[in-house]
């Protein structure tokens, strides 16, 4: 016997940005909702919304985001 799925058990797949390796100050404006990469996030969810690809009230959105390791300067760095 086949049932048809419970609507309280259905919810929509989470929402995957990964952004890459970024500067580590860029990293921290995002965690406060700021800064560019804060801007392409919302232009991505506002491309993907229009296209069809996400509902339009979905809600659940993961950004991955690592920092770029810092460059070492100096006369013994190699």
């Amino acid at each position: 016997m086949a049932s048809a799925p419970c609507p309280e058990t259905e919810f929509d797949a989470p929402v995957v940005i990964d952004l890459g390796k970024k500067k580590k100050k860029d990293v921290r404006k995002l965690r406060k909702g700021s800064g560019k990469l804060m801007d392409r996030v919302a232009t991505c969810i506002h491309e993907l919304k229009t296209n069809g690809k996400i509902a339009p009230t979905a809600q659940p959105v993961v950004v991955i985001v690592r920092p770029r390791p810092k460059k070492r300067r100096g006369i013994l760095s190699m």
